[in-house]
């Protein structure tokens, strides 16, 4: 199983960009009080689970932590929703989706784009 890393702050995106310099990131939003975003992100756990894969993966609260969620969206250049999924390679968004677009096999398939 890959480790998920929850972003707290701001200076925690610094991490996620320079790890997509060296390998494909799944950067995860989610709202925890809507229950599409629930399932969305019980989608993404289970694409960690099964992927053995070398990529980072990351995700953010989006009402506990809103800066982080409004930087990510400044930087990537694509409007906030929530849930959405992120697949990064090189500081630059490769793929997006949101809402019940985000699935185990909608990530393996980007994933497998990158």
């Amino acid at each position: 199983m890959l480790e998920l890393k929850e972003l707290l702050e701001i200076d925690d995106l610094n991490e996620v960009w320079e790890t997509s310099t060296e390998k494909p990131v799944i950067l995860f939003k989610q709202s925890t009080t809507c229950p599409i975003s629930a399932e969305a992100f019980a989608e993404f756990q289970r694409f960690l689970d099964n992927n053995e894969e070398d990529i980072g993966a990351f995700y953010v609260k989006v009402r506990e932590t809103r800066p982080v969620s409004d930087q990510i969206a400044e930087d990537l250049g694509i409007r906030h929703q929530s849930p959405q999924a992120f697949v990064l390679k090189d500081k630059e968004a490769v793929w997006n989706a949101s809402h019940d677009k985000i699935t185990e096999d909608s990530l393996n398939e980007a994933l497998q784009n990158v």
